[in-house]
């Protein structure tokens, strides 16, 4: 794949459980293009969430490569993934992570303060927050706390967090997880239609319908990679109005 963005090769993970080895991923190699919507799917104790981790810069392999954007991060200390990480991947998780007592924008924000290291003015910075809210619908409410947010909102928020510093990748971790069928749709419409845009995304879910609105699944078992698959028939979220972004 010639501008992949994910490229990873013979890639082990091994955690020492007193005299046990457990090999979380067992030499797995993967690409996923620029532009691409993969998801990963498997069940627990089958590898996913540790290619997330490694993915998202938040643990290292064991041996193999890994390499993000172009640049090899398999042997970088925690400082150095750390600065990857925040310039390179967007993260939106199962249950929001959200700061409670600052508002929607000052959580969208807060990416900012480690990567932009003065580049960008606090005027420059609100404004680009401001405008990664607007893009999910919540322009209207960025003065609201998590508090006086629905559980759909509160995912809105979280997924303007993960771009306000234009990342290479989209990372969600299960994003639908503690929303209600309706909600996820609204949610899954906003992935989809920032992958439209060009956004690379990799969904992490066990939900076989929401796998769907990807366009190749990636399903895991026992550390390997088992089924590599396009989506057959691509299942097309309902798209809500700006306006009509409430859930």
């Amino acid at each position: 794949m010639p501008d992949a963005v994910i490229r990873i090769e013979e890639l082990h993970r091994v955690y020492q459980m007193g005299e046990t080895e457990v090999r979380a991923l067992d030499g797995i190699s993967l690409e996923v293009g620029r532009g691409e919507f993969l998801a990963v799917m498997g069940p627990s104790g089958s590898g996913k969430s540790t290619f997330m981790n490694i993915v998202g810069c938040l643990d290292r392999a064991t041996s193999g490569k890994y390499l993000l954007d172009g640049v090899d991060v398999s042997g970088l200390d925690r400082d150095a993934r750390a600065e990857i990480r925040n310039a390179k991947i967007g993260f939106v998780f199962q249950n929001f992570n959200l700061l409670p007592r600052t508002s929607a924008l000052e959580n969208v924000e807060l990416p900012l303060l480690y990567l932009s290291k003065g580049v960008l003015s606090d005027r420059q910075a609100t404004a680009r927050a401001k405008a990664c809210l607007e893009r999910v619908g919540l322009g209207a409410r960025w003065d609201h706390t998590p508090a006086q947010l629905s559980g759909g909102q509160q995912q809105r928020v979280a997924i303007a967090r993960s771009l306000v510093n234009d990342p290479a990748i989209l990372l969600a971790d299960e994003p639908t997880g503690n929303l209600d069928s309706h909600t996820s749709e609204e949610v899954m419409a906003i992935f989809q239609e920032l992958n439209e845009e060009g956004r690379t995304v990799v969904l992490i879910t066990h939900e076989p319908d929401i796998a769907e609105y990807s366009k190749r699944v990636v399903s895991f078992r026992d550390g390997k990679i088992v089924s590599d698959v396009p989506v057959a028939k691509r299942r097309v979220a309902v798209r809500a109005t700006a306006g009509g972004r409430t859930s």
